[in-house]
């Protein structure tokens, strides 16, 4: 399990310097699991009760229109984190799914526990508030992308930004994330791809 740890510090210390004392708080409070392909890990209807950190494999989060048709409004490009964050920071009832798409394999912490660390260590703090703002500000670009972009022109974003996720994602997720219906999809692949 110690690879899941090497990943996890690799990702956070691209940001912040982690202290060998922070490295031992992690492996105390964030505990490894290995979760099969097409499980949902945190159901709507439900509050929150972990932030996920993605050691390999592709999530998802996505919710369901009045037709009862999944809107994806996430995937994960690698290793990151991954929860539904506004309902767990604020500790409420999600109208979200995470979906493990494939195999994957997580590090997850609950809530209390992220109190807990954040009370502990001012850099676990630090680096749990830059996580919120880097989301935040994904989220923000996401919605611009959205309202500006054409469909072609967020494909070929998509593209260049998360080429492994055409590689292992289902296209019928792809094209709801894109806000695009699958047979759009396809046929921007054939102009595009060929």
């Amino acid at each position: 399990m110690e690879h899941y740890y090497a990943r996890f510090f690799s990702y956070i210390e691209e940001i912040i310097p982690l202290p060998e004392t922070d490295k031992e708080s992690i492996r105390q409070s964030f505990k490894p699991i290995f979760v099969p392909k097409d499980t949902i890990i945190e159901p709507a209807g439900q509050i929150p009760q972990y932030h996920n950190f993605i050691v390999s494999g592709f999530m998802r989060n996505f919710h369901l229109d009045k037709d009862n048709n999944e809107i994806t409004v996430d995937l994960n490009k690698g290793s990151r984190f991954f929860t539904s964050y506004f309902h767990f920071m604020n500790r409420s009832v999600s109208n979200e799914n995470l979906h493990c798409i494939t195999d994957c394999e997580l590090l997850r912490i609950s809530r209390d526990d992220v109190d807990a660390s954040a009370k502990r260590s001012t850099t676990l703090k630090d680096y749990t508030i830059q996580i919120l703002q880097k989301h935040l500000e994904e989220d923000k670009q996401r919605l611009n992308d959205m309202t500006t972009l054409t469909a072609e022109e967020r494909y070929e974003k998509f593209l260049s930004e998360k080429p492994a996720i055409i590689q292992n994602v289902p296209l019928r997720h792809v094209a709801s994330y894109l806000g695009i219906t699958q047979r759009h999809l396809s046929r921007l692949r054939k102009e595009i791809d060929f």
